[in-house]
């Protein structure tokens, strides 16, 4: 397990930024933490890594968005809002999960038995007696 600590948005956005440069294709990302903790700035970030411009936001009511223009295609979750397990073979997510992107997945314990063993998951905190900004990232 190896964890990061950050002290502001612009540092959670480099963090996410490093993973998305090292990142290989057919990885899958789970991504936890509170509202407001930063996942949306992570996941910039790790999009920035992997070469995508184009701008980044959660998909809280589309399930997933597609970025298809950087060095790995990169499909960016949000299952909060999944009320059926059946939801997810509707869209079709095998082809993401065992495609040749890469998925990060945001409230992904609703989905629980859909994620392959190999996913790396990710866990933002905050801890306000050490600021307002700072975040400890869990990767494991």
């Amino acid at each position: 397990m190896e964890y990061i600590e950050t002290n502001s948005p612009e540092e959670t956005y480099a963090a996410g930024k490093k993973l998305g440069l090292s990142a290989r294709r057919g990885e899958i990302y789970t991504l936890n933490g509170a509202l407001g903790v930063g996942k949306t700035v992570f996941t910039q970030g790790m999009a920035a890594g992997l070469g995508i411009t184009e701008h980044v936001n959660s998909p809280t009511f589309t399930i997933v968005q597609v970025y298809e223009r950087g060095r790995l295609p990169f499909y960016h979750f949000d299952v909060y809002r999944i009320g059926d397990i059946e939801e997810m073979e509707e869209i079709g997510y095998e082809d993401y999960f065992y495609g040749d992107g890469i998925c990060m997945i945001e409230w992904a314990e609703r989905i629980r038995e859909l994620i392959p063993e190999y996913a790396q998951n990710i866990t933002i905190e905050k801890n306000l007696e050490k600021g307002f900004d700072y975040r400890k990232i869990l990767i494991k």
